[in-house]
């Protein structure tokens, strides 16, 4: 087994895209985002099928996100005006500007899992010791940022709220394209309803609840799962925390196709500049790599993510809330 240098140098190995392979991606997805929309919008389909495009454009929003992140990244793409134009367009689009979306992700993957410190671009997490140290008021804000409802809720809490809202309040000058997106989205509203209430619904709001949440819980899940492991800060490693703090998602490959691949986070945790379509390749050629703390979108495995609350450092792993007060 390679050291962690030595891994991350053999990484690298992957960290070289195809052009038009990256371009077919986009294309193709921006594609059948439009096809759906188009056959959820028209009234000469049936309800169900309507209904139906709009789940699916959802799903398409969530591999158009993985595409997006993986540009801000660098991973593909690189230095091409007509993507950055059109993918800066789409972060506006589903509240999530780049100004906003790249400075929380990269502080999220220079502190991936430490068991204390900022969470800027994560999800917020207390020690035992401090949630014992913490008022009333503290622990029941913490328990509403990691509650299902909230995860679920996505496209209201963490992305339009979160994002764009919250993002342009606190800083307008450096957010100004959180508050474009605020009023960006207002209009696309408006004109929605103006349409009729099933193009607002089946148009809008199904894609975006979907995308939205999917998304919510998928970061989630991505660093709170069972096996997962935290550091504190001085005995925190980049190379530790990607293949110890960060998770492998089962899906079928439809859903992987959805998902850009997004649930192998371990490989792109270990070098983020490997594009999204070479990291499934990445980790079969990496041994180190085939051992991943693992979680899947089986409801069992969702409810037992959901009930990892607050991190114990004397015991090594997460507990619950009621655990967390014990004495």
């Amino acid at each position: 087994m390679r050291n962690p240098k030595e891994l991350l140098v053999a990484s690298k190995a992957f960290t070289s895209e195809t052009k038009w392979i990256s371009w077919l991606h986009l294309l193709t997805a921006i594609a059948c985002y439009l096809l759906s929309l188009v056959i959820a919008s028209s009234d000469f389909f049936p309800m169900l099928v309507r209904i139906v495009s709009s789940c699916v454009s959802g799903l398409v929003i969530v591999r158009l996100f993985i595409i997006y992140h993986d540009f801000n990244h660098g991973a593909i793409l690189r230095k091409s005006w007509l993507a950055a134009s059109i993918l800066k367009l789409y972060g506006l689009l589903v509240l999530s500007p780049s100004s906003v979306w790249t400075h929380s992700h990269d502080h999220h993957h220079k502190h991936n899992s430490r068991s204390s410190g900022s969470n800027t671009g994560s999800y917020p997490l207390m020690t035992r010791e401090e949630y014992r140290n913490a008022d009333r008021w503290t622990r029941f804000g913490y328990a509403v940022s990691r509650h299902p409802i909230t995860v679920f809720s996505g496209y209201l809490t963490v992305f339009l709220y979160g994002m764009a809202i919250r993002s342009f309040c606190l800083h307008p000058k450096k957010h100004f394209d959180a508050g474009v997106a605020v009023v960006l989205h207002v209009a696309l509203l408006t004109f929605c309803w103006m349409q009729g209430w099933d193009i607002l619904l089946l148009g809008m709001l199904i894609p975006l609840t979907i995308a939205c949440g999917l998304g919510a819980y998928l970061f989630y899940a991505q660093h709170n799962f069972p096996t997962c492991q935290l550091h504190r800060r001085e005995d925190w490693h980049y190379v530790v925390a990607a293949l110890k703090s960060s998770s492998y998602i089962r899906m079928s490959n439809l859903m992987h196709w959805f998902t850009g691949n997004v649930g192998y986070h371990h490989v792109h945790h270990l070098n983020a500049k490997i594009p999204f379509y070479r990291l499934p390749e990445a980790m079969a050629a990496m041994e180190e790599l085939q051992t991943p703390g693992t979680t899947s979108l089986h409801p069992r495995d969702i409810l037992a993510c959901f009930r990892l609350k607050v991190w114990d450092a004397d015991l090594g792993h997460f507990i619950s809330f009621r655990e967390a007060s014990k004495a």
